[in-house]
């Protein structure tokens, strides 16, 4: 069996069940790993800065925010990747034009184009964020990552895009029609690639579990990449290792096939 070092966790959908809870086994699993010396991040396209309560339920002091564009090991900043603003204003008057709502994202709020909208106030519900703020030009340099709140079908078929950005579509019930803004230089896989080198540890004993298509490039990267049972369908052809799903102890079912509980 690999020497395993190293556990990267999404958050929605993988450790948090539809209704924002979390399985007495999922935390029992991360407790073991824990008490083995192996390292536990969570990776998420969440901002860090909503999540360290979370993080703190589960003594958890590493992160992968943003969908990989900011990084901390034990409380230190250890990279961090705002996104070109060529990029953010391109989205922007996309969005103004077919009256899209923007959630941007800095390391300390979350700015949104719109506060009153229903849509807006349903995301921001369903992903407790809670530092908000009105979206003003003078925050557009520190903009590490965005979310494209749509309306009708087939909203983000108006982003065109050049390479180096694709579209992510928000795997949580009720989100469908939600998109993460994902740059291919900047992703989870990137982001657990720079934490391993950093710590030098060897790609075949990380370990990885996520649900949505933000997380195909980690779960390709890691030694052990786990699709959750309830992943997006097309998730599953990333992962090496398919579980069950977050309902079902899907991070403690993975773990233990790999004979680590």
């Amino acid at each position: 069996m690999p020497n395993y070092k190293i556990l990267f966790l999404d958050i929605d959908g993988t450790i948090l069940t539809p209704d924002n809870t979390i399985e007495d086994s999922t935390k029992n699993a991360i407790s073991e790993m824990k008490k083995k010396n192996i390292e536990v991040v969570l990776a998420t396209g969440r901002p860090i800065h909503e999540i360290k309560e979370l993080g703190e339920e589960l003594n958890i002091s590493s992160f992968i925010g943003y969908n990989g564009a900011l990084g901390i090991y034990e409380d230190e900043t250890i990279f961090a990747e705002p996104m070109p603003v060529k990029d953010v204003k391109y989205i922007l008057n996309v969005a103004k034009k077919h009256n899209h709502k923007l959630v941007l994202y800095t390391n300390k709020k979350n700015y949104l184009t719109d506060l009153d909208s229903d849509l807006v106030k349903t995301f921001l519900q369903q992903f407790h964020l809670r530092q908000n703020d009105i979206f003003s030009e003078d925050v557009i340099e520190g903009i590490l990552g965005m979310t494209i709140i749509t309306t009708g079908n087939n909203g983000e078929a108006h982003y065109e895009f050049a390479d180096g950005i694709h579209l992510s579509q928000v795997n949580v019930e009720g989100m469908h029609h939600c998109y993460d803004v994902i740059r291919d230089k900047v992703n989870k896989g990137v982001g657990i690639q720079f934490l391993l080198t950093k710590l030098g540890i060897k790609r075949e004993n990380s370990i990885a579990f996520g649900d949505g298509m933000n997380d195909k490039e980690m779960l390709s990267f890691a030694g052990e990449g786990f699709a959750m049972g309830n992943a997006h369908p097309d998730l599953f052809q990333h992962a090496k290792n398919r579980t069950t799903d977050v309902t079902d102890s899907g991070i403690f079912n993975g773990l233990k096939s790999l004979g680590l509980l």
